[in-house]
């Protein structure tokens, strides 16, 4: 067995929980971009080689595509829920947010369109969860009397918006869901990660 060692003829050191907390985190962005420019069924191995990580290690993490996508869906809701508890949030600021998640992420329009989720009980569950997660956080912001405030409006003002969202370029996406919102009269602050 060959061990690996640094130019100082040592081992490099492990930093264990560290690295996998590192790793995963890669990991998620690297299937957040591949998925986006691929869609949900590019080969896992280009997410690792993105990451810069073994196979091995994506497996460790993702043991098969659908807790791949898991991931990614669940660090988008996260962050639109960051997003809506920032002390300075907005409206508007948390709606670019979502918009930005929009255009990069092929399997969170799917997740906001949950009700036509596969038949599977489970993954309808957990997709109309996540889906009332984005809900929740949007309505902490939403002024009151808002255009979208009645009843229903919010969420079909969302679907509506991500059905928009087509193209094969992410600045060709986010133009169509602007114009969406446009159309439907709703002020989108900027259309970008939550790095908060």
């Amino acid at each position: 067995m060959t061990e690996h060692t640094g130019q100082d003829g040592r081992r490099p050191a492990n930093d264990g929980p560290k690295a996998a907390a590192r790793n995963r985190a890669a990991l998620v962005a690297a299937a957040r971009e591949i998925f986006a420019e691929h869609g949900l069924e590019a080969p896992l191995s280009a997410i690792a080689r993105r990451a810069g990580v073994g196979q091995g290690v994506l497996y460790r993490h993702f043991p098969d595509r659908t807790a791949a996508v898991a991931a990614v869906l669940e660090e988008n809701v996260r962050q639109i829920e960051r997003a809506a508890e920032a002390e300075s949030a907005t409206f508007a600021g948390v709606l670019g947010v979502l918009t930005w998640h929009l255009t990069e992420s092929a399997a969170f329009i799917g997740l906001l369109h949950a009700d036509r989720a596969a038949s599977r009980s489970e993954i309808r569950a957990h997709a109309l969860g996540l889906s009332g997660r984005v809900e929740r956080a949007l309505r902490t912001r939403l002024p009151g009397g808002h255009r979208l405030s009645a009843a229903n409006d919010l969420v079909l003002a969302v679907a509506m918006v991500s059905a928009a969202v087509t193209g094969p370029t992410r600045e060709e996406r986010e133009h169509r869901a602007l114009a969406a919102w446009r159309l439907l009269g709703v002020e989108v602050g900027p259309v970008r990660a939550f790095g908060g």
